[in-house]
């Protein structure tokens, strides 16, 4: 999940979720995108059900143009590797899915 970072100035934050399946053979896609208060609604998804959440306002807008239910660009693949091996490492798991 990418957001940009909010403030009483700017009501129309972006957030973008992503799924990846390191089992599957596709890279990571857009799940949901949206700003100002769908955006809001994404975030609160992802809190409620324990998702980790990265604010990075470049990456939220780069992703933010990707349809929904596509895979990510290409320029994009960097910084998204960066957030899932943080996430893995984070949750003590291994992306084989072989556990900690």
């Amino acid at each position: 999940m990418a957001r940009t970072p909010t403030s009483p100035a700017d009501d129309r934050a972006v957030a973008v979720a992503l799924r990846y399946d390191p089992a599957g053979p596709r890279a990571p896609t857009v799940t949901a995108s949206g700003r100002g208060l769908v955006a809001d609604q994404i975030l609160q998804l992802a809190f409620d059900n324990g998702v980790r959440v990265r604010e990075d306002a470049d990456l939220a807008q780069v992703l933010a143009a990707v349809e929904v239910d596509s895979v990510i660009p290409l320029e994009a693949f960097a910084a998204v590797a960066e957030i899932l091996a943080y996430m893995y490492r984070a949750n003590g798991t291994d992306p084989q899915g072989s556990g900690p």
